[in-house]
């Protein structure tokens, strides 16, 4: 087995793994030239005898645990190689599955690419799980036509065609990820050279590809299918994704009637996910109350609401304005012994922004640092969107200022909220306060906003904040409009500031 990347592979492949800005290098390439020299050899009675050091042998138990405990992808790679150099050792699929892993989620995506173009010329045996997993890592990179290249190298490197759980989880990952043309794609070609033979959960997803497509009808169909063939017959899933389609299509009694019928004909009992589709339509459809009854309907029938259930309900009272009832409703999930996560403080601090009352979505979040809910960029943002319209823009810029050190992470967005808020009032002073701490905490403002603040500073005549501004932006890579320029230049030479009009024409000549 020689290690990845030597002349075993074409130059092609070798070239792929180690093509990174930074080359990756096997430690059977090279030696540091820090590496200790073996020990010199021992003298009796005047002649020097080698005291041989035998070494340890590692298995692929120990391999697959060393590659696994190490973060470090070029690492892994080098632990990879290196116990492949010992006499009498061949990687097996395990070693083989977790370097891809570590490779993975690393996002080393073309070093994936040469091993698997190694992994051609094994002769041990590999499953299909090594390419179900990458498929998962690709789709969670957006690379979607790579999903389908791991579905298509099961059969030429696992040697055997893939199988129904293979087939799903491909599709499945395509029609999340609503590339519904690549599915379809897959699909006809699955039928055509693999006689698929769908079980249920290959139905489900197929349910699933149409109501993507807003095809509810077409799903209807498949579910005759899946009753016509006697292995797979619709469940809870199959029902619920259905609910779902027709909810989004706007046909909310058909979805109410096909609840009935689920329960009835075929006496499936429902799931908090199944009652929160529900819950969300009659809360989209403006009836909140109804939902509420659905609550209730759940906890009568044994099923207990969950914090999904009762946040969607929430989301709907703070929707229709009614923030009496949201907080009604956020009181009763911790009195049945539910903790508020995230989502759910974050739609009631929503909604008390919106009302105005800042001072309670202030205490909310006071709340969740006391009960260990760490507060996201959603929470902040929402706040600060709040203060602002409060025109209270110093406690925003406080809150920016201050929430970094207590471990949230604050997003560009949140600092242009106030950014924004601050130039349309026109309180220049904060601007340059606020602008200095995002170009400090390396934050640039957005091109139409660095542009009119620019404007702003010259319209005041404060031809030295301009200036100072422009060049604290342009460190930034920020390129100024032709318009803004010579405004800028306009204003600094009426001040007769001769200088800096100079610097900003070097500045414009660079540009």
């Amino acid at each position: 087995m020689k290690a990845i990347g030597h002349k075993r592979c074409s130059p092609c492949s070798s070239f792929r793994l180690f093509s990174s800005s930074v080359q990756w290098i096997s430690p059977l390439h090279y030696q540091s030239r820090n590496s200790p020299r073996p020990d010199a050899p021992i003298e009796i009675d005047g002649t020097a005898e080698k005291v041989p050091r035998k070494r340890k042998y590692i298995s692929h138990e120990s391999a697959v645990n060393l590659i696994k405990r190490e973060k470090d992808a070029q690492r892994a790679l080098e632990i990879f190689n290196k116990v492949s150099d010992q006499k009498g050792f061949n990687h097996n699929n395990s070693t083989y599955a977790v370097l891809l892993h570590r490779l993975a989620v690393c996002k080393k995506f073309e070093t994936v690419d040469a091993v698997i173009h190694q992994m051609k010329y094994e002769t041990c045996k590999f499953h299909e799980g090594i390419f179900t997993n990458l498929m998962k890592h690709y789709s969670k990179s957006s690379l979607h036509e790579k999903v389908l290249e791991m579905f298509d190298a099961i059969l030429p490197i696992v040697r055997e065609k893939p199988s129904l759980n293979a087939i799903s989880t491909c599709l499945n990952l395509l029609v999340e990820a609503k590339q519904i043309e690549l599915a379809k794609e897959f699909l006809l070609n699955v039928q055509k050279h693999l006689d698929l033979k769908p079980n249920t959960c290959t139905f489900n997803i197929l349910v699933k590809y149409h109501c993507r497509k807003g095809d509810v009808e077409a799903a209807f169909v498949v579910v005759e299918e899946m009753r016509k063939s006697r292995v797979s017959h619709p469940n809870l899933i199959t029902y619920s994704t259905l609910m779902d389609g027709l909810c989004r299509c706007g046909r909310l009694q058909d979805a109410i009637d096909l609840f009935e019928k689920m329960l009835a004909k075929d006496q499936i009992p429902p799931d908090a996910l199944t009652y929160n589709i529900l819950i969300n339509a009659f809360c989209r459809a403006g009836k909140v109350d109804r939902a509420r009854k659905i609550i209730e309907f759940m906890r009568k029938n044994g099923c207990q609401p969950n914090i999904v259930n009762y946040t969607a309900l929430m989301n709907g009272f703070c929707k229709e304005g009614r923030v009496g009832d949201a907080k009604e409703v956020f009181h009763e999930m911790k009195g049945v012994g539910l903790t508020p996560d995230v989502v759910g403080y974050t739609t009631l601090i929503n909604s008390f922004c919106r009302a105005g009352k800042i001072d309670e979505g202030i205490e909310l979040l006071e709340e969740m640092k006391d009960k260990g809910c760490k507060a996201d960029d959603v929470t902040i943002k929402v706040l600060l969107g709040g203060l602002c319209r409060a025109s209270r823009s110093s406690e925003a810029f406080d809150m920016l200022e201050r929430l970094p050190y207590d471990g949230v992470h604050l997003s560009k967005e949140s600092y242009r909220i106030v950014l924004n808020f601050l130039c349309k009032e026109r309180e220049l002073e904060k601007v340059m306060d606020l602008l200095g701490l995002m170009l400090a905490r390396r934050f640039v403002p957005h091109f139409a906003t660095s542009n009119e603040l620019l404007v702003q500073l010259c319209e005041a005549g404060k031809a030295a904040d301009a200036a100072l501004a422009l060049f604290g932006l342009l460190e930034m890579g920020f390129k100024p409009e032709p318009q803004t320029w010579s405004m800028l230049i306009d204003v600094i030479c009426r001040e007769r500031k001769l200088l800096p009009a100079f610097q900003l024409l070097d500045e414009l000549v660079l540009q």
